[in-house]
């Protein structure tokens, strides 16, 4: 079972576009998709399309139609007390697979929403195969959010992984060991915000990617799934780095992707499979999620896992 936690859910709305976007231009959308979604949403999405039980904790009204659109998709949502209105992100996409997105930072929380959502989170983890924080804090919410809920979850879980960034990101990344997570996601903006590496840099070349995710390994982080665009993925543990080459994939919409893809990874844990099978899971399913429109998830039809290939990086087999 996957246990999800989204702390700040959204309405994701993809508006899809003809052609490029042109700033302070009026034009017509081909498409508009809307979606109750998250980090944390999306992962619950892509389980319950697998086939994997999965239960996701969103601070949300019981009556609001975000919980209720969840429901109807058959996912297990288990709302708490909300600080306000769930919020909304806009996401425009371009023909090329350009997307721009305006995410809402949505209500301010307190103390007490904080607690709830750890509480909510803490009572269910020691019955999940994995618990999974993911995605933006909400405002009011201490930037070490994650890192006091790893703390807590340590000794109760029995496996953690953390996607968020920015601030939070940080904070986690401060805190290690003692917050160390098993699994962190992280993208090449991401890994640069923490290495002072170039983010360009550090997404085309898997070779320094992986060195600068080697960084949260030894500083106790057991695996970094590190998601690099159209250069695929690398994958950092103790035993050893790999890099996974996606498959072509015509770009419609990025929305997702990185969700799909740590969910791939840890499908693949589910079912036993050795590392790099679990990367090449991974990146099938974050190329396959960007070969759909919106933040549409993939299920297991639209994989081509055996296109995907992937190498030892550093001579480790």
């Amino acid at each position: 079972m996957i246990l999800t936690l989204t702390p700040n859910p959204s309405v994701d709305q993809t508006i899809a576009l003809a052609g490029g976007l042109s700033r302070g231009q009026v034009q017509r959308a081909d498409a508009v998709i809307s979606q109750a979604g998250g980090k944390g949403v999306n992962i619950s999405r892509a389980s319950v399309s697998a086939g994997i039980p999965t239960v996701a904790i969103v601070p949300a009204a019981k009556d609001d139609p975000f919980v209720i659109e969840l429901l109807a998709a058959g996912i297990d949502c288990r709302p708490v007390r909300p600080a306000g209105q769930v919020r909304v992100n806009v996401a425009i996409t371009e023909p090329d697979g350009t997307t721009t997105k305006l995410n809402s930072p949505g209500a301010t929380v307190g103390a007490q929403h904080l607690e709830d959502m750890a509480d909510a989170l803490v009572a269910r983890a020691a019955t999940s195969d994995w618990t999974v924080l993911a995605g933006s804090l909400p405002a009011g919410a201490p930037s070490t959010f994650y890192a006091d809920v790893v703390r807590r979850l340590r000794g109760v879980a029995r496996q953690v992984a953390v996607d968020t960034s920015e601030a939070p990101l940080r904070a986690l990344v401060d805190a290690l060991p003692e917050s160390a997570p098993d699994l962190m996601k992280p993208n090449g903006d991401e890994l640069a915000s923490f290495t002072g590496g170039d983010p360009e840099e550090l997404e085309s070349d898997p070779a320094k990617a992986a060195e600068a995710a080697r960084t949260l390994v030894d500083r106790g982080v057991r695996a970094v799934l590190a998601t690099l665009g159209a250069h695929g993925a690398v994958l950092v543990t103790a035993e050893g780095a790999w890099h996974a080459a996606p498959p072509p994939t015509t770009v419609v919409s990025t929305v997702g992707a990185g969700d799909s893809s740590l969910f791939g990874y840890i499908l693949g844990d589910i079912r036993g499979l050795p590392a790099p099978e679990r990367l090449a899971l991974a990146v099938a399913y974050g190329s396959a999620a960007a070969s759909l429109p919106g933040t549409t998830i993939p299920e297991p039809g639209h994989l081509r896992t055996e296109l995907v290939a992937v190498t030892a990086l550093g001579g480790t087999s």
